[in-house]
């Protein structure tokens, strides 16, 4: 009896999230988060429910400035080690957008694994910015190479990070933005006090937070105050700007 093969899985982009517009001016493309190592299909509903929440949010935003936001669907559930997959993935994603919009801004979402994703395919040349949201990062390993952060140049980088995290270090996330920092002044991180990994307790600053990043990077908003002032402080002080609650409440209502 003759096998059967295997079928190729292939990264993908989901349909635009609500209307696309007729003219595509700027591009999201959300990176959900997945496993370090694993190579099975990703629990595509429990994997992109907060992207999908985050995006829905951008594009009520975005909907008079012609934005696309679509979910990125990777091959795997898993980093894998030196394969990267879901960087890839990220990269394969960025020329799609190229291919069916043309010479768009993209910016690059990620959550947890997705948020590695975003800061290792940031150096694509369509994406001009990178939100990374509660990444997870290896620890420090003074056999390996430190994450990569050469990529980011010329882009603008928010990190948002959760102090109680208890699956990824936010110090790690402190660290790359330093790093990054010393190379591209155009990098901030926000801290959420008291909250987790899954951001819950103050979702809805981190929401309103990215939505103020996004249409600035993408569409030339200017930013809040707290968003403005974190860019251009030095220093440890941009990097670890408290996210205070109601942040987004007495503006753009």
């Amino acid at each position: 009896m003759a096998h059967q093969a295997t079928p190729v899985r292939r990264v993908r982009l989901g349909r635009a999230i609500g209307p696309e517009p007729t003219a595509v001016s700027g591009v999201v493309l959300l990176l959900p988060g997945g496993d370090e190592e694993s190579h099975r299909k990703p629990a595509t509903l429990l994997a992109t429910s907060y992207v999908r929440t985050l995006g829905r949010r951008l594009t009520r935003a975005g909907r008079g400035e012609g934005l696309a936001t679509h979910v990125v669907h990777y091959r795997y559930r898993g980093w894998n080690g030196s394969a990267a997959n879901l960087a890839s993935d990220a990269s394969w994603a960025a020329d799609e957008v190229v291919r069916r919009y043309g010479d768009v801004p993209v910016c690059l979402v990620g959550v947890d694994m997705g948020g590695r994703a975003a800061l290792h395919a940031g150096g694509h040349e369509a994406v001009n910015s990178v939100l990374a949201i509660a990444p997870w990062l290896p620890e420090d390993d003074m056999a390996a190479a430190p994450e990569p952060v050469r990529q980011l140049g010329g882009r603008r980088v928010m990190i948002v990070h959760g102090t109680n995290d208890e699956r990824t270090d936010p110090e790690l996330s402190f660290r790359l933005a330093a790093r990054a920092k010393k190379a591209n002044r155009e990098v901030c991180r926000f801290e959420v006090h008291s909250d987790r990994h899954g951001l819950h307790q103050h979702r809805d600053e981190v929401l309103a937070l990215a939505e103020d990043f996004v249409m600035g990077v993408l569409f030339g908003r200017a930013f809040s105050r707290p968003v403005a002032d974190a860019f251009a402080a030095p220093p440890p002080l941009g990097l670890r700007m408290p996210l205070a609650s109601g942040f987004g409440r007495s503006f753009r209502r």
